[in-house]
């Protein structure tokens, strides 16, 4: 980078190889503003004109327009101390305040009844954050104006001084009237409008109002603080090279932004593609498997985000439970024999309430069961379905003593250890009928509903509340209820269809749930291939962090070099740039 010019196709030699990183072309963006009000975007010329002449214009304009009460009498401002400025700008500009060369809050204030009805009327909602493009341009005659609205002239910068909706900063290009959260601000002499508009939504502006917004509910900018915010104010000439060098780097970060939208677009339908074939209706053997095979041998370079990530656990867990992830094997003893000896021992027993007597067979079939398999009721697997303790747990908390989960330690298929509690051991025993133990699995029951996770053997005794329990799995695996639970029951759950309310899970919901029984020795071949695939995406998971994190750190560098120029440093990390996707 020579005499302070950032290079366009420099920035794109670089700058493509990282565009993945997190929130890199909004980044940039702010980069390219920082940069054009650091004098460090464009060259200065020696002939252009002292911004200390240019000054001596305005005040003299602003003095005049004083006298002849085109303006309100501006106050008097004490010039710029060194700690006020937060960089060094070139020695042919000048740090100055607002006021001194703004009339700040110049619009008109109007009635609603003298608004002609042709003239633009502008509302906050009508500019896009961050970018300050116009959205939608509507007249006065299209908006009912019950307050007084502020009209403004070509060429003022508008300036939305609410702080949810700060860096909206647009320059007039026709006459008309805003909300009055819309602050006019008018030169007091002619300079590039355009210029004037991206230093205000500079990055330590924006800054500088959030720290100083007043107000509790909608804090604002108040009239007071702005006029004496520091301007970094550039010679004329130099205010218009850099707004048209602006203008040709959000070109290309346009360009940047529209290639990376279609490249995502394109990984998001193959891999929505790949998926869908996975989860179609009983295509046969052998074009499953040919679908299978090629959706796990294009994850990597399909799979470029965390939300894609879950997706796709959620299509294993979903044919896992279909029987679609493991061959069956004939060998292996139809799980309606394993039901049938378990209920004949649990009549003989009599432990808990029979849930399902009188119930129909589960006829909530959402596909057609392999072979070998039984559509069952999770009560009828269970040798208890109960609900965890609910009553006042004032004063029944202790340091150490009985762990007491509650529905913040059950994630789907994971036992969340954070922010677990206790309850002493006499108060365990008095509501002993919601203990737990190691195998048992949890439900929660509002909230998220249906999500739910084993009690894993590092726990040996617990109890807890607001939770479904069923108690000791006979016919089913722990891990392989749960992968149902998570998978196609919350789709059922979502969707209402198994006569659940989405805020509210009771016992019975869970313990009358149909449930896709397999085999118990093919439920061992489903648990391990489950852990096989999960634990991919997991690795693919943390190769997506690497590379994120590899690529900000990349971004840092490259944003860094454009201050203290050299290309070493930025193109040796370049190159060790995981390739992925």
């Amino acid at each position: 980078m020579k005499n302070g010019a950032m290079n366009a196709e420099r920035l794109l030699a670089y700058y493509e190889r990282i565009a993945d990183a997190p929130g890199a072309i909004s980044r940039l963006r702010r980069f390219i503003l920082d940069l054009a009000v650091r004098g460090k975007l464009v060259p200065q010329a020696s002939t252009d004109e002292p911004v200390s002449e240019l000054l001596k214009r305005i005040a003299k304009e602003k003095a005049r327009l004083a006298k002849a009460g085109e303006i309100r009498k501006p106050p008097v401002l004490t010039g710029i101390g060194g700690a006020e400025t937060r960089f060094a700008l070139p020695s042919t500009w000048a740090w100055v305040r607002v006021g001194d060369i703004f009339d700040y809050d110049a619009g008109t204030k109007r009635d609603p009844k003298e608004l002609l009805q042709d003239r633009w009327l502008l509302e906050l909602e009508d500019i896009e954050k961050d970018t300050s493009t116009v959205l939608e341009r509507l007249r006065a005659s299209d908006r009912e104006s019950l307050s007084a609205k502020s009209e403004f002239k070509v060429g003022d910068i508008l300036y939305g001084k609410l702080r949810p909706y700060l860096n909206k900063v647009v320059v007039a290009d026709e006459p008309g009237y805003s909300t009055t959260e819309i602050v006019a601000i008018r030169p007091f002499l002619k300079l590039c409008p355009e210029y004037c508009a991206l230093a205000f939504r500079r990055p330590d502006f924006v800054a500088y109002v959030e720290r100083l917004g007043r107000g509790t509910k909608m804090p604002r900018l108040r009239t007071p603080d702005a006029i004496v915010a520091p301007f970094p104010l550039p010679p004329l000439a130099e205010q218009h090279r850099i707004v048209a060098k602006v203008d040709e780097l959000m070109a290309v970060c346009d360009r940047l932004e529209a290639t990376q939208a279609e490249r995502e677009a394109t990984r998001d339908r193959l891999a929505a593609a790949s998926l869908a074939r996975l989860n179609a209706p009983d295509p046969d053997a052998a074009t499953f498997q040919a679908h299978a095979g090629f959706a796990l041998d294009t994850l990597q370079a399909l799979t470029t985000r965390p939300d894609q990530i879950r997706q796709l656990r959620q299509t294993i867990l979903s044919l896992a439970v279909r029987g679609r992830l493991v061959s069956q094997d004939p060998d292996d003893e139809p799980a309606s024999a394993l039901l049938a000896r378990f209920a004949a021992r649990k009549a003989k027993s009599q432990n808990g309430r029979d849930w399902t007597q009188g119930m129909s067979d589960a006829s909530d079939q959402t596909f057609e069961s392999p072979k070998g398999w039984a559509w069952t009721r999770i009560a009828d697997t269970s040798e208890r379905v109960t609900v965890g303790y609910v009553g006042p747990m004032k004063d029944q908390y202790v340091e150490d003593g009985v762990p007491f989960l509650r529905s913040q330690n059950v994630r789907a298929n994971r036992f969340r250890e954070e922010g677990l509690i206790h309850i002493s051991s006499r108060f365990h025993q008095t509501i002993i009928k919601s203990a737990l133990a190691p195998g048992d699995v949890v439900v929660v029951r509002s909230g998220n509903v249906g999500t739910a996770c084993v009690i894993p053997s590092s726990i040996s005794e617990a109890n807890c509340s607001d939770l479904v329990v069923v108690k000791r799995p006979e016919c089913v695996l722990p891990t392989y209820l749960c992968f149902y639970l998570n998978s196609l029951a919350a789709s059922h759950v979502e969707a209402e269809s198994v006569g659940v309310a989405l805020t509210h899970f009771n016992t019975k919901s869970v313990a009358t749930m149909p449930l896709p029984l397999p085999p118990l020795a093919e439920q061992h071949r489903i648990v391990v291939k489950v852990d096989e695939l999960i634990a991919l995406c997991d690795r693919l998971e943390a190769s997506l962090d690497a590379a994120s994190t590899t690529r900000r750190r990349l971004l840092d560098a490259l944003l860094a070099e454009v201050l203290v120029p050299g290309e070493g440093p930025v193109r040796q990390q370049t190159e060790r740039v995981p390739a992925h996707g």
